[in-house]
């Protein structure tokens, strides 16, 4: 698989080189000295190598590395992509595009490297694991934790699932869960399945469905993986394991979150469209839409712009608008 891509203005592009798989292929196109467009899928997507380091000199190497990415671009899927255009540290490790994956992942250095670290940086609080692109197991930094929980949860505090519950809003496994992690702080899982009356074998899957209902919701978070006597992961509230930044959180205004979310998301990625922003991060269009035109309004991105290759017309960071 080729690191790279297209070059800058080529004289006849062939959308088939080296493109993403949300891009369209298999069309040529003439583009003239006077009328070729500046920017193209190729170019974009070679920016996006440095970012989401996927070339092996920008490759992560270790924690310390792997931090100053997570912060650098906000997000980050853990093992895959998932064919999404979001940045992921398994990928980072490798330092190319879209590897293949091995046979033997026990053996695998950069899935080693991204299964060590998507345990490491969150148990020592310096970045937050959830489900947060699309449901996807996810690392972000800090900054940009507050600002998912400022349009997930809001100003809501960690007692106030009763109402939620109340309002038909959460299931009664996940608040039969979340009454046991209050009665008795962060446990692992056979001892939380117990205490919340779920641990049968038929049980398994309410237990599962309700533990990512209250990871994308916010309210719990897993916070080890025990790997002796047994593995099993080990879950607390998500405000009993980071008192300070839910506090942070619920002071950040939505609209300025979603701004927040999306400014960091197009640093990193360079183009986008606030739809599929919104789609990736769960954000309400109607504040997606208010954030890309603040950043268009700051000179931060133009709206509305045409890339080859990329149907429809994108929101594109200032930086891939240079010469």
């Amino acid at each position: 698989m080729a690191v790279g891509g297209t070059s800058c203005a080529p004289a006849v592009f062939t959308a088939g080189d080296e493109l993403p798989p949300y891009a369209v292929k298999g069309q040529e196109r003439q583009v003239t000295e006077r009328s070729r467009p500046k920017l193209t899928v190729g170019r974009l997507e070679a920016l996006r190598d440095r970012t989401f380091r996927r070339t092996p000199a920008s490759r992560i190497r270790g924690a310390a590395s792997a931090l100053r990415f997570i912060n650098e671009v906000g997000f980050s899927l853990t093992l895959s992509d998932f064919g999404m255009p979001v940045p992921s540290l398994r990928v980072a490790a490798e330092g190319r595009r879209r590897p293949a994956w091995p046979r033997r992942t026990h053996h695998d250095p950069a899935i080693i490297l991204a299964w060590n670290l998507k345990d490491e940086l969150p148990a020592r609080r310096r970045c937050y694991y959830g489900r947060v692109v699309r449901g996807k197991p996810t690392l972000a930094s800090l900054e940009q934790f507050a600002n998912v929980f400022a349009l997930v949860r809001g100003d809501k505090g960690s007692g106030d699932y009763l109402v939620d519950y109340r309002n038909g809003e959460l299931s009664r496994p996940a608040f039969r869960i979340l009454d046991a992690l209050h009665e008795h702080g962060a446990q692992y899982t056979p001892d939380l399945r117990r205490r919340a009356g779920l641990a049968a074998a038929e049980a398994t899957p309410a237990f599962e469905r309700a533990m990512a209902e209250l990871q994308r919701r916010m309210w719990v978070v897993k916070t080890e993986e025990r790997y002796d006597p047994s593995f099993s992961y080990r879950w607390d509230l998500l405000d009993e394991w980071m008192p300070d930044e839910t506090k942070r959180a619920r002071d950040i205004p939505r609209g300025d979150a979603a701004y927040g979310i999306l400014r960091r998301y197009l640093e990193a990625a360079f183009y986008t469209t606030p739809r599929l922003a919104a789609s990736l991060f769960g954000l309400p269009p109607d504040l997606a839409a208010a954030a890309a035109e603040r950043l268009a309004q700051e000179g931060r991105a133009a709206a509305e712009q045409r890339i080859v290759g990329a149907p429809g017309r994108w929101l594109v960071a200032r930086e891939a608008l240079k010469g």
